[in-house]
């Protein structure tokens, strides 16, 4: 089996995911946030890094795991109970993780909202949510009806979509955000959409896409950002002939 050091395959995804000139929330710490001995020969990729993740990476026997929800989210001392369990299961199996949150969502080919977008057929898109100083999504400039949208969303995403049909039976400004930007509602209309697609929100953006006159549609935050993690797993493994697989634990969220 093939090895491909771990800090080259570090290298190459901060650079493709410019990981230093992406501005993140506090806690994300995206990059490498544990090592390993020092090489790669199986590749694994989840959403979240969690114990149950990290124990289905060491039974694919990966020794990397790339998420897009790393380690470090809240506080992680002491090194006690779950947490030491899951860095004594780390360390004992070699396994070494790498976290891309905002980045793996804005990269135009790898990233959750370029992927999303491809899956629902979107084929010419623009910048979209400017937030932290940067375009954080993509919109879409089309002609669908939301009953198509709800369609195509439903076969992207593997599951049901919420919708919140409060705009027009057909939707022409399609405005994507991976993950949990439903709170941001304001935000996206402002920026001139009728439909906005993102993971998940609050309540009570029922009645507020009613009154702002938009439609909504919630794939499901975990559903809306597996594509991120396959895509760079999958580039990696073209790049360094390595396999790959992906693990899913699904939330339900």
């Amino acid at each position: 089996m093939g090895k491909v050091s771990l800090h080259e395959m570090v290298r190459y995804c901060d650079r493709t995911l410019r990981t230093n000139k992406v501005n993140d929330y506090d806690g994300a710490m995206n990059g490498l946030q544990m090592e390993n001995r020092g090489f790669i020969t199986r590749i694994a990729a989840a959403v979240d890094a969690s114990l149950a993740t990290v124990e289905m990476a060491i039974a694919a026997r990966a020794d990397l795991l790339i998420v897009h929800h790393g380690l470090f989210w809240g506080s992680r001392t002491p090194w006690t109970g779950t947490t030491y369990q899951l860095m004594r299961l780390l360390m004992e199996h070699n396994l070494a993780v790498y976290s891309s949150h905002l980045p793996l969502d804005m990269h135009p080919r790898l990233g959750n909202n370029a992927q999303l977008c491809a899956a629902l057929g979107f084929r010419a898109t623009k910048p979209f949510f400017f937030q932290k100083d940067q375009f954080l999504g993509l919109q879409s400039r089309t002609g669908v009806p939301l009953e198509d949208l709800k369609r195509r969303l439903r076969k992207a995403v593997g599951g049901e979509p919420v919708v919140l049909s409060g705009g027009p039976a057909i939707c022409r400004r399609i405005g994507v955000v991976t993950g949990g930007a439903g709170a941001e509602l304001h935000q996206a209309v402002k920026e001139g959409i009728d439909t906005f697609i993102t993971g998940e929100g609050p309540h009570w953006t029922f009645a507020l896409a009613e009154e702002l006159e938009v439609n909504v549609l919630y794939g499901g935050h975990y559903a809306t950002e597996t594509f991120g993690v396959k895509a760079l797993a999958a580039d990696l493994s073209k790049r360094f002939g390595l396999p790959w697989s992906f693990l899913d634990h699904p939330s339900g969220l």
